[in-house]
């Protein structure tokens, strides 16, 4: 996976929900987050809009989802971090369980595609602090430290 699209999946992770790989994401910091949007900017014009932002989610959703049931485990959220950082996931921080628990409206212990997509909702409609429909570069910034900091990163 190219450096490019590690950052994508790092930072989209965080976007989709507060689902954040940690100590990945604190190493890109803010350049990767600008990185992200103009990953997210598909149509170029500056911006991101809520399709966009729900596009990159789901993206981040499929390659989280190792054996494409529809639905994300603590397991295949840990080895999606070890793929795409080359890492091992560390204790410290958040566990993937305790990711999980974030998005998992209905307490089974995993992530459905619904799921992670209302939690994606939520984060995008977080980050857009105008309320105008769309995500400026420093609102994606901003919102990106925000889930750092509230996460004692």
């Amino acid at each position: 996976m190219t450096h490019s699209r590690i950052r994508y999946f790092i930072i989209g992770f965080t976007a989709a929900g507060g689902l954040t790989l940690a100590p990945a994401v604190r190493a890109h910091g803010a350049g990767g987050a600008e990185h992200q949007f103009q990953m997210m900017d598909s149509n170029g014009d500056g911006k991101i809009s809520a399709d966009e932002h729900a596009a990159g989610a789901k993206k981040m959703f499929e390659t989280m989802d190792a054996d494409k049931d529809g639905k994300v485990t603590a397991t295949e959220m840990t080895a999606a971090h070890e793929k795409v950082t080359g890492e091992k996931a560390k204790v410290r921080g958040m566990s993937a369980a305790d990711k999980i628990k974030m998005v998992d409206t209905n307490g089974d212990g995993v992530v459905t595609a619904d799921e992670h997509a209302a939690g994606a909702k939520k984060m995008f409609e977080k980050m857009d602090t105008n309320k105008d429909g769309s995500l400026s570069k420093d609102e994606m910034v901003a919102g990106h430290k925000m889930m750092m900091e509230k996460n004692g990163k």
